[in-house]
C-alpha cells in the first residue's frame, strides 16, 4: 500500500514549480510507483494564460476550486473550467489554459510521469525526464 500526505509531499523534492511562473504541482505518484499512471494536484496561478501540447501523454484533469478556461486550439471551442468539472486531454489536444483564479486541480498521467517535468518549447512533458526520489 502507498500512503501520502499532501501537506507532507509539499514540503519536499515532490513539490514542482515551473520556470515560466504559471504554476506549481506537487506530484504524489509518479511512474517508480507503479501504477501505471501518475497523481498530481496542481496550481494554476491567477492569471495563468499559456499553451501546453502533451504530444506523449493523455491527461484527465479535475478541478477542485476555482475559474478559468481551457480553449481547444485545433477547432477554437472554449470550455468554462470550475470546481467539479473534469476534461480530458485524450487526443494529445493541443491547447490553452487560462486562470481568471487561482486553480487548484486534480491531475491523472498516462504514461506516468517520472517527476521534475515541466514543459519543452512545444508545451509538452519528455518522456525520459529526471526521477524524484521518494
Amino acid at each position: 500500500m502507498i500512503v501520502r500526505d499532501l501537506a507532507t509531499a509539499e514540503q519536499s523534492n515532490r513539490r514542482i514549480v515551473s520556470p515560466d511562473g504559471n504554476w506549481e504541482s506537487t506530484r504524489m505518484l509518479l511512474k517508480d510507483d507503479n501504477m501505471g499512471f501518475s497523481f498530481h494536484m496542481t496550481t494554476i496561478y491567477k492569471g495563468a494564460d499559456f499553451g501546453m501540447h502533451y504530444q506523449n501523454h493523455l491527461e484527465s484533469v479535475y478541478c477542485v476550486s476555482g475559474e478559468g478556461e481551457i480553449e481547444t486550439l485545433a477547432d477554437g471551442k472554449v470550455y468554462p473550467i470550475k470546481a467539479g468539472t473534469l476534461y480530458v486531454l485524450d487526443k494529445h489536444d493541443k491547447h490553452v489554459l487560462r486562470a481568471f483564479e487561482e486553480l487548484k486541480l486534480a491531475c491523472v498521467f498516462n504514461p506516468p510521469l517520472n517527476g521534475k517535468e515541466v514543459h519543452n518549447a512545444e508545451g509538452a512533458y519528455e518522456l525520459n525526464a529526471d526521477t524524484v526520489s521518494a
